[in-house]
């Protein structure tokens, strides 16, 4: 995977990360490491500049056909007011999965991630670490070629922290790209042996 990036809140950004690599955007807050994951995330269009996922410009880059990426926003997004299973079964049902293939989906996942006590449970009743916790969980649906995380990481308890670098460490296999933010360089250790610092919206060799 390569990309080049200039963006307004991003400048003079030139990178470029291998197929299977793993990869820590590394800075403190507001230093444009969100920005960019965002970008190839194609949440935010870039002004100026030019991005290649699998050498195809990211604009025609195609989510569900070209590669299977899956991105953990600071922000988790769910159908707050359905239950745990319910926005699982959302997702497969968009999938055009049958309700036998849903219900056993479901039913593996529930049994191999042991959140039987959390199923009927709506969204909004969990807590944040919770939704990071099941973001990922809903990930494990697919084999991905891309996974993008941004920096939930200071947000946890030591606990849930194991819990979520487990979590993230099964989902890379050898085919995907992962790239992780964060602004601590421990954390960022525990996923990749190639960091990119960013501060103030530009790459420097360290901070």
């Amino acid at each position: 995977m390569k990309y080049t990036r200039e963006y307004f809140a991003l400048y003079d950004i030139n990178i470029s990360v291998a197929d299977g690599e793993s990869v820590a955007f590394v800075g403190g807050d507001e230093s444009g490491k969100t920005s960019l994951l965002r970008i190839l995330s194609k949440l935010e269009n870039p002004t100026k500049g030019q991005v290649y996922i699998k050498d195809i410009p990211i604009e025609k880059v195609n989510f569900k056909t070209d590669l299977q990426a899956g991105y953990v926003p600071v922000t988790p997004v769910f159908l707050e007011k359905k239950s745990v299973y319910e926005n699982f079964k959302y997702i497969l049902k968009n999938w055009g999965l049958s309700e036998s293939e849903i219900e056993n989906k479901i039913n593996n996942l529930i049994i191999e991630f042991a959140i039987e006590k959390i199923k009927d449970t709506k969204v909004k009743e969990l807590s944040l670490e919770e939704k990071y916790v099941l973001s990922l969980i809903r990930l494990s649906l697919r084999e991905l070629d891309l996974l993008l995380v941004d920096n939930i990481f200071d947000k946890l308890t030591p606990a849930t922290l194991d819990v979520v670098c487990d979590l993230i460490k099964r989902l890379k296999t050898k085919k995907t790209t992962l790239i992780v933010a964060t602004t601590k360089q421990e954390i960022a250790e525990k996923f990749a042996k190639k960091f990119v610092y960013f501060k103030d919206g530009s790459l420097v060799e360290h901070l």
